[in-house]
């Protein structure tokens, strides 16, 4: 399952993890740490929501 940031529209794929910012491929959006954010707004967790 994909999640989009609802204020800039960046989409998390756990397949691409975030290795930017230390999130391995592979990683579940539930498993991100409590404190990641959005690399494009810096937007939390709590702003995403699950898309198709």
């Amino acid at each position: 399952m994909k999640y989009e940031c609802g204020p800039c529209g960046y989409v998390y794929d756990p397949a691409e993890g975030d290795p930017d910012n230390g999130i391995a491929p592979g990683t579940a959006f539930e498993d991100l740490p409590e404190d990641w954010v959005c690399p494009v707004c810096g937007a939390s967790k709590e702003e995403f929501s699950p898309v198709e």
